[in-house]
């Protein structure tokens, strides 16, 4: 018994420790995390003129683009302009609204207009990428090398039209970017883009024009500040912090996760065959895929502006005079949709990231998504998912609420036992022993089970969290966005009332220490759940309601038999 309270006040004083770290990380969250600016992705009058890049964003820092061997770095271009005048064109399809900088031709600006920023303002979409005085979050690419037109600073492109628009009966929308030297060089930066998908490819054809050999390396990256996401906002939880960072796929490590704490201290390089390299952030990523048939250099790092580089560079693209050449790379921006990434590039699905419990968090997904499709409500899904959770552990839960049922029956002997011995400790555990043996108790029966279910419990907690799926999604009455907390707090305390009815069905402890800890149990899961996602809370009070009725009828059970003994 003692070593049974000492487990229990170290459960209480790490979970004391966690809620009172949450906390404080929750209101960080709440301070640091910035709302959108306002968008230069105009959707009213095609007319209007595109507002421009900062003029402090307008130069880039010498470090900010890749070098390639034998060739030399990137420098600042000297004749950088202070204003960016006319640079930004837009590119709208039907789930993607682009802002493009002509100057390079980086998408400085993403949002997904079937995902709105905030519930209450659906005709606003949410931001991804963007590059602004609040967040700079953007994609790049270019040609680097001994003739990269990226080498000597950013070339500036030309376009025929201002805005492009994905047309009424299109399943396609093609952007030409147009550039050419002196020498006789054209290189073309195509866009292309299809109905319903958020994958985006870039291609570059290059016309060696010229009298001598060409050569250029692609790179593609994505360029970060550390600033939260501004999912931050919104999600309102105090659980597991979904991750921010960066991420690329091994042949011998599918799934390798960098901090930007990590990158700066240890910057990853490193050559491997196709591939993929993401940011990543709760709900949504972006992610460049190179051409898989080839090896491409990968890299993280930080620059001396502060700004979290994550991408790759592929092999060089080299032309004779008068030869053609195409070198490209496939771009996503949009919702962690795990099956429409499986078919992007292996393991890119794995950024959904269900922790190391995923084998087990990945069916239970799988079965949420079907249930889903049946009933048409999320919110119905995770109780109907509950459920069936449940009855796969029945049996082993009625082992668990039978062997505490037990202790309850026999508690007014154990009590006994504990007075007669009130001053050897030794006699006592010996008696307590024979007590059990006697009336056929495990004493740790109600532990065991509970332990074996835990594994499930907590893959389906990062089901629930990570699925980008119950963003916004409704309920029921005042549920509006089962991805934030409630805002009456009625689920919270409904499991805080369920958990102490469920105590009251349970043996007291026999330790008054622990009698009182356990008192104070409801309360403290109750203010913990306070700031849940209202999906996860949901599916605690199901799960609590069921083992309560469980427990209850077994519990009834053992009693009414011991009466008629």
């Amino acid at each position: 018994m003692d070593l049974q309270r000492s487990l229990l006040i170290g459960a209480i004083a790490v979970l004391s420790f966690m809620l009172l770290t949450k906390w404080v990380e929750f209101k960080d969250a709440r301070s640091g995390a910035h709302p959108q600016e306002n968008t230069r992705l105009l959707s009213a009058d095609p007319g209007t003129s595109t507002p421009d890049l900062p003029a402090a964003k307008a130069a880039e820092s010498a470090d900010d683009l890749p070098a390639v061997a034998d060739s030399t770095p990137a420098p600042t271009p000297a004749d950088s302009p202070a204003a960016n005048n006319g640079r930004i064109i837009q590119i709208h399809t039907d789930v993607l609204q682009l802002a493009v900088d002509l100057a390079g031709g980086d998408i400085v600006e993403l949002a997904l207009p079937k995902y709105p920023a905030q519930l209450n303002t659906p005709d606003v979409p949410f931001v991804l990428l963007e590059e602004n005085t609040t967040r700079t979050y953007i994609a790049q690419s270019g040609l680097i090398g001994p003739n990269g037109i990226d080498k000597n600073g950013r070339p500036t492109y030309t376009t025929t039209s201002s805005i492009y628009r994905m047309a009424e009966g299109k399943d396609e929308l093609v952007v030409a970017l147009q550039w050419q030297d002196d020498t006789g060089v054209k290189v073309t930066k195509r866009f292309t883009l299809e109905r319903g998908d958020y994958l985006i490819r870039i291609d570059y054809l290059v016309e060696n024009g010229g009298d001598s050999r060409w050569q250029a390396n692609l790179f593609g990256q994505l360029k970060r500040d550390s600033s939260p996401a501004p999912s931050a906002n919104s999600t309102g939880g105090m659980g597991l912090n979904p991750f921010l960072g960066a991420a690329l796929t091994q042949p011998d490590d599918h799934f390798t996760k960098f901090t930007f704490k990590q990158m700066a201290e240890d910057p990853f390089k490193a050559s491997l065959p196709g591939g993929w390299v993401a940011m990543i952030e709760h709900y949504f990523l972006s992610a460049w895929i190179p051409n898989p048939a080839q090896n491409h250099n990968y890299s993280t790092r930080v620059t001396s502006g502060g700004f979290n580089i994550a991408g790759f560079t592929s092999p060089a693209l080299v032309l004779e005079p008068g030869q053609q050449g195409e070198v490209g790379a496939k771009f996503y921006a949009g919702p962690k949709d795990q099956y429409r990434l499986k078919e992007i590039s292996p393991y890119l699905e794995l950024s959904v990231d269900y922790g190391w419990l995923w084998w087990i968090a990945q069916p239970l997904f799988w079965l949420l998504t079907k249930i889903h499709s049946l009933v048409g409500n999320w919110g119905v899904a995770i109780i109907l998912l509950t459920v069936t959770v449940k009855a796969a552990f029945f049996k082993l839960s009625a082992t668990s609420y039978r062997s505490m049922a037990n202790m309850r029956r026999v508690q007014p002997k154990m009590q006994d036992i504990r007075e007669q011995f009130a001053d050897d400790k030794q006699k006592q555990s010996q008696a307590m022993m024979e007590l059990y043996r006697k009336e056929k108790i495990n004493p740790m029966g109600g532990c065991l089970p509970i332990m074996v279910q835990m594994p499930v419990f907590i893959a389906l907690y990062w089901t629930l969290m990570e699925s980008v799926e119950l963003r916004q999604a409704p309920f029921i009455l005042w549920i509006k966005d089962l991805s934030v907390m409630d805002p009456y707090f009625v689920l919270p305390l409904l499991m805080g009332a369920s958990m102490f009815c469920m105590q009251l069905l349970n043996p007291p402890p026999p330790d008054p220490m622990q009698a009182k800890i356990m008192k104070w149990m409801p309360i403290v899961f109750t203010f913990f759940f306070l700031w849940f996602p209202a999906g996860l809370v949901l599916y605690w009070v199901v799960n609590n309601l069921l083992s309560m009725a469980q427990q209850y009828v077994i519990t009834r059970q053992i009693e009414a038999g011991a009466a008629k003994s």
